[in-house]
This record gives C-alpha cells, structure tokens and sequence, in this order.
C-alpha cells in the first residue's frame, strides 16, 4: 500500500491511498470464485461456468463488491499507518468509484481529526493556583434553616369566621381562567393553598393586592390582557379573566423551638441536637459548593492556558445536543398539536438559539479535549466498578432503582455507553487537576 499524507489545515488531513495491483487482483479472484460456487447459469452445473462468460455477464456488479471489500479494509490501514484518529471522514461514494482487475486501485479519504494539544502546567513544580474561598457557615444561617424547618413542621389552624385576608394568612381558592366568558382549558384549579403576600403568581398572575381584605366567600375577577404577539394563540391579544374564590382562611401556628419539636424532626435527643446536625449538614454542603467553585476555577484556567484548532464538526454536534436540550426544556409543556404556526416559531428559535449557544459549545468542546489529554497524559481510566458505583450515585440522586439507570445507559447502545464512560473520565481528568492545584492563603 502506497500513502500519501498531505496536511490541510491544523485538524484536516487527506489520505491519497493505493490499494496493490496484486492485492486488487486477488480481491477480484475472491469474488469471481464466489459467484462462481453461487452463480446459476443456464446449461452449466453450479461451479463449473467460465470465468470469461461471469465477466460479461457481472462485471459491474464485481468492481462494485470489490471496491466495498477494498476501500474499507485499506482506509483502516492508511489511518493507523498514519497515526491519526479520525473524528469525520469524507470518502468519495462507493458506487462511484472503479477498479480495474490488473491495476492498481486509488482513492482518496479527507478526514478531520483530533487536535494535538501541548499540554501546559497542571501540576507540580507548576500547579495551577486558585483563589481562596473563605466562606463559612454562620450561626444566623443555622438559625434561618432551623426556623425553616420549623415552618414545614406548622399547622394551618382556621380562623374566626370573618377574618379578612392580610399579609402572612393563607388562603384557600378556587380558580378558572375565562376568555370571551368561556372557560380556557386547563386553568381551573380547586383547594389550591396561597400565603398573602408571598407575591406567588398563579396562571401567570399575582393576586395578593387583590386578595388583601376579602373573606372567605367572596369572590374576585382579575384581567389580564395579552400582546397580540404572545406564543399562545388562544392567548394573543385577548384578555383572560381570572375569577377566584377564597374557600376559606386559615393562619400559620408554629411549633415551640424546643427539646419535644427537635424529637418532632426525627431522632435527635434535644433541640441543640438538632442544631448541630443542621450545622454539620450545612458545612457538608458548603464545602461541597467551595470544592465546585475551586473545580469552576480550574475549568477556566485550562480553558484560557490551552489555545489549538477545534475541529468545527465536534463544535456542531454539541451545538445541536445544547439547543436540543434548552428547547426541551422550555417546550415541554407548551407544544400545541393545532398550532399551525408552531414548526415556524420553533425553527426561528433554534436558529437563535444556535448563534447564542454557540461559544458555550466551542468552550465544552475545548474542555472535552483537554481533559481527554490530560487523562490519556495521567493514564487515567474508568474502571467497571467505578461505573457501577457511579451507575448507583445517580440512582440515589434521581430516586430510581438501580436497574432503572443501567436500562437508560445501555438503552442508547455501545455509543451511550462510551460517552457515559467518557464523561466520568473527564470528571476524573478534572479532579486530578484539581487536587494538584495550589490554594492562595
């Protein structure tokens, strides 16, 4: 095999490869003898028609099979003979190309590949030094989580009949969403729970200075208007009127801070019991904050350090995984099938989504292929128990069994399983760098 290697452009290379006479020829032996044994030609027995009258008959249709054999087996080659690994390639079509039985076979593959990354200090002598983060927890923020427990742990007691509503009571409502006073689907809700004053939108709206003074029984209509150029066109430009009941009102009770209410929260021996677990659990995760801040620190030196060629392929894939996933997100509960408009409004959207999101995938692109330095530099790996262990954090986290997560990572097949794998790797990448790294102070 003859390669030629010529450089395009930091991460683009082609591959000019020539496949041997003598190889192109055996490959076409191979395939003539296999038609031969399979071929059914009238007047001859299964193995026994000349070659000669299989060449007339199935030319074209062996250069074909013997380019499929060849180009696939002497790209594989050509790649490793010339030390790249390829994140795209480009190869002619197949069917367009031709081989000839005693002639050498050439065809040429562009590929764009992985950047080579000089790596910089990471490490000792020259660790990267971060910024010291000195917060700690405080004995009013203790205070502020006891007093939120205490909170969830209130009664909501009814109050004398004529009560009317101020700041800090709680009422209980009735609503439905009316336009041109006809109810709008999806917007009625019954014994819905609304503390005055928490300035809590419900349907979008906030009732509390509306609220304020009216009793139970009484009832209230707020408008609320719309730009013609609102998303929802059952919405665009009209007026929704909210009607509300207050079904009742009821004030807060909360318990006595002391020994009987820390025995209330679960298994604590007195109320300073519970204040010192409280603390213990907000110094857990305060550090676990601070050690995301230093790794944060981190991600952005390696980022600013590191300056190469991004394989602009890599930099769309994430691309279109990011705009995927916001679009997602902010679309779930607002797709409307008889929206004709929709497709429109959604592909707009994705355009701009594409100009925003895009120096946010270039930079997770960037980091992706540091790490992936690093971590080949440390000889890091992932091992099966790791990912287990790790299969097993993200059960806990999302409240699924274990079983569960391991179907949703081996359901995307071999490729979701090596970016799951990947994923950890660079987190491992990552944490190296950042136990390395030197703290200011």
């Amino acid at each position: 095999m003859k390669l030629e290697v010529t450089e395009l452009g930091p991460v683009k290379r082609s591959l000019k490869i020539e496949v041997p006479e003598e190889a192109v020829k055996s490959e076409f032996q191979k395939v003539y003898a296999q038609l031969r044994r399979q071929a059914k030609i009238p007047g001859f027995r299964p193995g026994k028609a000349p070659v000669e009258l299989l060449e007339k008959r199935y030319a074209q249709l062996v250069e074909q099979d013997v380019v499929q054999r060849l180009v696939p087996d002497y790209y594989q080659r050509a790649v490793k003979e010339a030390g790249v690994v390829p994140i795209l390639v480009e190869i002619p079509p197949l069917e367009r190309m031709t081989v000839k039985p005693n002639t050498a076979f050439t065809f040429t593959a562009t590929v764009e590949i992985k950047p080579m990354i000089q790596l910089r200090d990471y490490r000792p002598p020259n660790p990267i030094s971060l910024k010291r983060d000195a917060r700690t927890i405080t004995d009013d923020q203790v205070e502020k989580a006891l007093q939120t427990l205490r909170g969830q742990h209130a009664q909501l007691d009814a109050v004398p009949e004529g009560t009317p509503l101020r700041e800090e009571l709680h009422a209980v409502l009735s609503i439905e969403g009316f336009v041109d006073d006809r109810p709008l689907e999806g917007t009625q809700k019954k014994g819905h729970l609304h503390q005055v004053g928490s300035k809590s939108p419900i349907l979008g709206v906030e009732l509390d200075e509306y609220l304020i003074g009216k009793k139970a029984g009484d009832t209230i209509e707020v408008p609320q208007p719309y730009p013609a150029n609102h998303p929802d066109t059952h919405l665009a430009g009209r007026t929704m009127v909210l009607r509300v009941t207050v079904d009742a009102v009821k004030e807060q009770k909360l318990p006595d801070l002391d020994d009987e209410f820390a025995k209330d929260c679960g298994e604590y021996d007195s109320l300073e019991h519970l204040k010192t677990t409280i603390k213990t659990q907000l110094d857990n995760f305060l550090k676990q904050d601070i050690e995301e801040g230093y790794k944060d620190q981190v991600i952005e030196r390696l980022v600013q350090m590191h300056h190469f060629e991004i394989p602009e392929v890599l930099i769309e894939r994430e691309l279109q995984t990011l705009v995927r996933q916001k679009m997602l997100k902010e679309h779930r509960h607002a797709h409307r099938e008889d929206d004709l408009e929709e497709p429109i409004r959604l592909q707009e959207e994705a355009k701009r989504l594409q100009q925003e999101l895009h120096p946010e995938a270039k930079r997770r692109v960037k980091l992706s292929l540091i790490l992936d330095a690093i971590a080949q530099k440390e000889d890091l790996h992932v091992t099966e128990d790791e990912v287990k262990a790790e299969i097993k954090k993200l059960a806990t986290s999302l409240k699924l069994p274990v079983a569960e997560i391991q179907r949703m990572v081996e359901a995307g097949g071999q490729g979701a399983q090596e970016e799951f794998r990947e994923r950890m790797k660079a987190e491992k990448a990552l944490q190296f760098v950042y136990q390395n790294a030197v703290i200011q102070g």
